[in-house]
């Protein structure tokens, strides 16, 4: 197996089949200290920048949550505008790296342009991680998915998913490129003008990922052990900043994970996840049945990133 010292974590088509499970494992091994509510000195002489581009609420905050348990230090943006990365001078990719790279240790970049974390892996020195771009993919999501799925259910190969929403997001991108490597099959349910591509369709098939499509959650639901959910009703992610105006409209009864599907559809040991934020597409009185996971899987979002800073900085093998 490769190293993760010093290596960019950008795409899940880099990952092979053992290397989700180590870094599962890892995530494993660390996650005492985050439920403890303490801090280690691991990487007590190591420091993040985090880059962001877009608006963040969990990737960015999770990403220093998770340096601050190792005992690591935090610098950089939450809003390009106010730099020269995002004012008038719009500096480049590699410009802004080539300086962010002299004050940290690893980098975590969110941006609105997809491939934008890839050129900035180009030019620096030290790890780039990829929190979201544009339609891309959002790799340190997935595997928290991935981690939350193998703590609730003990394994991941065998599983049957169900991911609704809008097939262009760049979780899907990740979801889709991750479970190749496991025995899982899945089941798409979007709306018509928000369907996977054909493209990412052959490429799926190319990978071979057993993958199938349906109009309706009702379709699917009833054989799904893991139900991943993500909003119709969306922001463009090609743009910095996408601010509601007006009625944004509500989600397609289609689209919908009501209390009451769940309850007549869904398996009982099914586990319901989504990375927030949400629209209507879970109403609030579905937080507190057996099926929702969302919950937890922000607090391994905080674990997940753990592993991810520990590994590519050398503090774990």
């Amino acid at each position: 197996m490769r190293s993760f010292m010093g290596r960019d974590i950008l795409s899940l088509k880099d990952f092979e089949r053992n290397e989700f499970f180590h870094v599962l494992e890892v995530a494993e091994e660390l996650e005492p200290i985050a439920r403890q509510r303490r801090n280690a000195d691991m990487l007590a002489e190591k420091t993040l920048v985090t880059a962001f581009y877009q608006p963040s609420t969990r990737t960015r905050l999770a990403h220093e949550a998770a340096m601050h348990r190792l005992g690591g230090h935090v610098t950089g943006f939450s809003d390009a505008k106010m730099t020269r990365a995002g004012d008038f001078y719009q500096e480049s990719i590699k410009d802004t790296v080539k300086m962010l790279e002299f004050y940290g240790d690893v980098i975590v970049m969110r941006h609105f342009q997809q491939g934008a974390p890839h050129e900035a892996a180009k030019w620096a020195s030290v790890p780039i991680l990829n929190g979201g771009d544009g339609w891309g993919e959002h790799p340190t999501q997935i595997l928290t998915d991935l981690y939350t799925v193998y703590r609730e259910k003990g394994h991941i190969d065998g599983l049957k998913w169900l991911a609704v929403g809008d097939m262009r997001m760049r979780t899907m991108h990740s979801l889709g490129y991750a479970l190749t490597q496991f025995d899982c099959p899945v089941t798409f349910v979007s709306p018509p003008e928000m369907s996977l591509t054909d493209e990412f369709k052959a490429e799926l098939k190319q990978y071979s990922l057993d993958f199938k499509v349906a109009d309706h959650v009702e379709e699917a639901i009833a054989d799904a052990d893991v139900i991943l959910v993500e909003p119709v009703v969306q922001p463009d992610y090609t743009k910095s900043r996408d601010e509601r105006s007006g009625d944004v409209g509500l989600t397609p009864a289609n689209y919908k994970i009501t209390r009451d599907l769940l309850f007549h559809k869904a398996k009982s040991d099914a586990i319901l996840l989504h990375s927030l934020p949400r629209m209507d597409e879970i109403p609030p009185d579905v937080d507190i049945t057996k099926w929702s996971r969302y919950w937890q899987e922000a607090f391994n979002g905080v674990v997940m990133r753990m592993a991810l800073l520990a590994l590519v900085l050398g503090a774990m093998e």
